[in-house]
Parts: structure tokens; C-alpha cells; sequence
């Protein structure tokens, strides 16, 4: 392992688009120090749904690294839900080995969206009552150079 960078996203954010956007807070920079290096990504991300589906994906720089296939009007992305339970956070994992091939610094990015139009919320529940038992989450991006 060479590198290693890794951001922690504490503070909550929400979307209401039906179209991937990026998550505030959930990008992270690396520089391979070869073009033979390939990358690890590893993504936990504390999500919830108001009543709906929430996708994610995973870019590096502008281009998907990895998407699911197209499959008639279902979102494409690599993970993600649906949830009914309105008072409960979900935890979404995701990790993939990225050959970037390249020596210029890449950026690779957390997105999402809403696949029913209502809201979905990072690092908090849908429903947020002032209580004890609704938790605040935290969310982490993590890319590491695997050296060849």
C-alpha cells in the first residue's frame, strides 16, 4: 500500500434530485505514483429515505467507474435502496479496485439521487424528532494506492 487519503463527512445534507449529484463533504484527491498503481475505494455512507428509493454511485473525476446495467426505469448505480422506515438510517458499503493508469492526481466522488422525487438524507434519519434515539451519523470516503 502507498497512499492513503480518507475524508469523514459529520454534518447532514439532502436531496431532492432525480438526477446524480454530488455529495457535499464526500470527495477525496490521490496521486498515483505510477501508472501501474491501482486504487482502492471504499465508501460507507449513513443514508435514509423519505419514503422512496436513494442510489449512489462512485465517480472518478467525471466518468463512472462502476454502474449497474441498464435495466428498463430503474436507477443505475452501484448501491443504495429503498426504505419505508422513516425513523432509521441505513448503511451503505461500497468498495471497488480502480486501475486509473495515470500519474496526474484523481479525484473520485461520492453522488446520489432520489429515484421517487421525495428526500433522502445523509447522516440522519428521515424522520428527525429532538430524541435521544434518532442518531446523527458520520459518512467516509477512503482511496488508497495499491502499488504494483
Amino acid at each position: 500500500v502507498g497512499q492513503v487519503v480518507s475524508t469523514a463527512k459529520t454534518d447532514t445534507t439532502s436531496t431532492t434530485s432525480t438526477s446524480y449529484v454530488d455529495v457535499s463533504g464526500m470527495t477525496v484527491a490521490i496521486t498515483p505514483a505510477a501508472t501501474s498503481s491501482k486504487v482502492l475505494v471504499l465508501v460507507m455512507a449513513q443514508g435514509s429515505l423519505d419514503d422512496g428509493g436513494l442510489s449512489f454511485k462512485v465517480i472518478r473525476d467525471s466518468a463512472d467507474i462502476l454502474i449497474g446495467d441498464a435495466a428498463s426505469n430503474r436507477a443505475r448505480g452501484v448501491f443504495g435502496g429503498t426504505s419505508y422506515l422513516q425513523s432509521h438510517m441505513q448503511s451503505f458499503n461500497y468498495s471497488f479496485l480502480d486501475s486509473p493508469s495515470s500519474t496526474s492526481e484523481v479525484i473520485y466522488k461520492v453522488q446520489w439521487l432520489t429515484q421517487s422525487a421525495k428526500t433522502n438524507y445523509m447522516n440522519r434519519a428521515s424522520y428527525d424528532s429532538d430524541l435521544v434515539y434518532y442518531t446523527r451519523g458520520a459518512s467516509t470516503i477512503t482511496a488508497m494506492e495499491i502499488l504494483a
